[in-house]
């Protein structure tokens, strides 16, 4: 689908309740809405969840939208805020190693493979286990590539506080992904 509209076309369409322009704004931003989701939540279920509901929320409140930021920050404001919510009210643990131990049942996998699997499920863990407001700006800043200035647009704070919380996700992250490294760790 080639999306020809622009944003206030687009708005404009969707207010009036056409189909074709809540399809499009679908189109437009399911992936962007899915892997912020997903980074934030670490479980595609939880993910599916967050971003079907960021959806429902997005179509029946595009009449508060005012306009006094870009319809894609505001639609990621909404992705932040539910998935904060999220965490706050899903408290539950996930057992660790679970990933690794059905990697190694399933054959065929070379023992690369499976250590770079359980790499990646060890650093999405370490990610995971990040305060929320450190995980969002990891999320948004890796995932969707977004500037420090646009990441301050959608939580609603200054650039040096979305540097100071990379910052301070770094640090986390370096500390407790040191044993993959062969680094101490104890020093950072």
């Amino acid at each position: 689908m080639v999306l020809e509209r622009s944003e206030s076309e687009l708005l404009a369409a969707c207010r009036r309740g056409e189909r074709d322009g809540f399809r499009e704004l679908f189109q437009l931003y399911k992936d962007k809405v899915y892997s912020v989701a997903l980074r934030f939540a670490g479980d595609p279920a939880e993910a599916m969840d967050i971003a079907q509901d960021i959806f429902l929320k997005l179509f029946s409140s595009l009449a508060d939208f005012r306009g006094d930021s870009r319809l894609e920050t505001w639609i990621f404001r909404l992705v932040v805020n539910r998935c904060l919510d999220h965490r706050r009210r899903a408290r539950r643990w996930i057992p660790l190693g679970d990933g690794f131990w059905s990697t190694l049942r399933a054959g065929g996998d070379s023992l690369a493979q499976v250590l770079e699997d359980e790499r990646r499920g060890r650093v999405q863990e370490a990610v995971n286990g990040l305060a929320p407001d450190l995980r969002i700006v990891v999320a948004l800043r890796y995932t969707e590539g977004m500037s420090y200035d646009q990441i301050a647009e959608v939580l609603g704070c200054a650039p040096g506080t979305v540097a100071s919380r990379l910052h301070r996700a770094h640090k986390l992250l370096e500390r407790s992904l040191a044993h993959l490294s062969g680094k101490g760790g104890a020093d950072v």
